[in-house]
């Protein structure tokens, strides 16, 4: 049976002429989330990008998804069945270990202090002391791809010991002189100078960053937070910041998104809120990394080759 192709990933028209090279006895189709018809679902074998998981779900002929994203929570329980899933997990590791960098020395540096005093037209040098990472001791929960791109910045600017955790150890991760199950986690938050959370939303992850845990770590430590919003218990951030614990925190995740007008979250003292935007097709770089990632999956479908990054299999 001959492959319908419904590629919905940012081409330009060069790129797409190497799709249907890569694949020349298929059909291709080309859509964006919001223009893909329910036509283009119904006959699509392949479907490569964003589409609307309610679209997902009419695609009865699905053999093959590949997610321009990481994340692919909303997909799973609307799959077709028989159809495979996979995801872009590593795509923007870039993008996200270097926004996660920049919040830390934003926060080392009190940047946030000086941009307020910028806007008041106030010359004052009296910000007190600042911090460095030569030294320093970094958890990453999630040691996956941005986690891992995340502990080889830390290193390279001075950190002292990199730990990371994951659900197997057994192999290196680079960028991280140790590595830990989760579950390890309460013993390990105590000994950190910087916790960067970068794991997705399961039902493990839920809740894991409760008030006992954020009252675990160090009075001067900094947390970092890029993977899903759920992990955190944001009222007890709140409640613990506002009474002088932790140097600071950076929060690219919330829950909910957007975040209310109306949460704590945004008075804060010392807490940096971006809202989202720390991966994303923002960094050119991610784009291409998709597009590559999803064209080689494509030659490995075609050939019958183990996929890359397989959260379901067909």
């Amino acid at each position: 049976m001959s492959e319908t192709i419904l590629n919905m990933l940012p081409l330009t028209e060069e790129e797409k002429a190497v799709f249907e090279a890569a694949a020349p006895d298929a059909v291709h189709l080309y859509a964006g989330r919001r223009t893909a018809t329910p036509e283009q679902f119904a006959q699509a074998t392949v479907i490569l990008g964003w589409p609307r998981p309610n679209m997902v779900a009419q695609a009865a002929h699905l053999k093959w998804f590949h997610c321009m994203w990481a994340g692919t929570e909303e997909y799973v329980d609307v799959m077709p069945a028989g159809a495979a899933l996979t995801s872009s997990a590593g795509t923007n590791s870039q993008s996200v270990s270097e926004h996660l960098l920049a919040s830390l020395l934003a926060l080392y540096r009190k940047l946030p202090l000086c941009r307020d005093r910028q806007r008041e037209h106030k010359w004052d040098q009296d910000i007190g002391s600042v911090r460095t990472l030569v030294g320093a001791t970094v958890l990453v929960a999630g040691a996956g791809h941005v986690g891992s791109a995340f502990a080889q910045l830390c290193k390279a600017l001075g950190a002292k010991r990199t730990i990371g955790l994951k659900r197997s150890v057994n192999v290196p991760v680079p960028g991280f002189d140790e590595l830990f199950p989760l579950s390890e986690l309460d013993r390990l938050l105590p000994q950190a100078d910087v916790v960067a959370l970068t794991l997705p939303h399961t039902p493990e992850t839920d809740g894991l960053m409760d008030r006992a845990r954020l009252a675990r770590m160090k009075e001067d430590a900094v947390l970092l937070s890029a993977g899903r919003g759920t992990v955190l218990d944001q009222d007890a951030l709140v409640e613990l910041m506002n009474g002088g614990h932790l140097w600071g925190a950076a929060l690219d995740v919330t829950t909910p998104e957007p975040l209310p007008e109306d949460s704590p979250l945004w008075d804060v003292p010392n807490l940096l809120l971006t809202s989202h935007v720390a991966g994303g097709l923002r960094l050119p770089v991610t784009r291409e990394n998709c597009v590559r990632l999803a064209l080689e999956n494509l030659k490995r479908y075609l050939a019958g080759e183990p996929l890359e990054n397989v959260v379901r299999r067909g």
